[in-house]
């Protein structure tokens, strides 16, 4: 590449040539740390420091997991408040419908009670009504006996009076 670069036209060849050494060193660079990381002794220093964030690391999770424990318990507390409440609905629940439950049982006898009265009051009904007709059936054999017996007494006092 280096070769290429300085073939070229002189305006193009000093942008390339200055790119072409910024490469260069970056992959120096690169090399010498991946060589770095490659030796056993970077090995230890990586763990080394590593070790040293682990107690900072194991504080702040500490501190992590006691923030998650008190939440936790903060949710537990909400859990058992929630089943308390549910409990008392279930509760009351309960108790409403018991209290439904006697009045259906209330208003069913009180509706056998309306259709006995009814049943009664419709029987009542066919008596008057025959004790009507035969108050009428009675009036009307009354009159035709009160007609036959005037008519008997003209009939009577017609013959005496004609044969006297």
């Amino acid at each position: 590449m280096d070769l290429e670069a300085r073939s070229l036209q002189p305006g193009v060849k000093a942008t390339l040539l200055a790119k072409l050494r910024e490469y260069k060193a970056d992959l120096n660079k690169l090399k010498k740390e991946f060589k770095r990381i490659a030796s056993p002794d970077a090995h230890d220093e990586l763990l080394e420091s590593g070790m040293a964030d682990v107690h900072s690391v194991s504080a702040e999770q500490r501190d992590r997991l006691s923030m998650s424990v008190e939440r936790l318990n903060q949710s537990s507390d909400r859990l058992k408040e929630s089943r308390r409440t549910v409990l008392e609905t279930e509760e009351l629940g309960i108790s409403i419908l018991e209290d439904l439950h006697q009045q259906r049982q209330t208003l069913l006898h009180a509706h056998n009670k309306l259709y006995d009265v009814d049943s009664a009051i419709d029987k009542s009904k066919k008596v008057l009504t025959t004790m009507s007709r035969r108050i009428t059936k009675n009036k009307w054999i009354a009159g035709s006996v009160i007609v036959a017996l005037v008519l008997a007494i003209i009939l009577i006092l017609c013959y005496k009076i004609s044969h006297r």
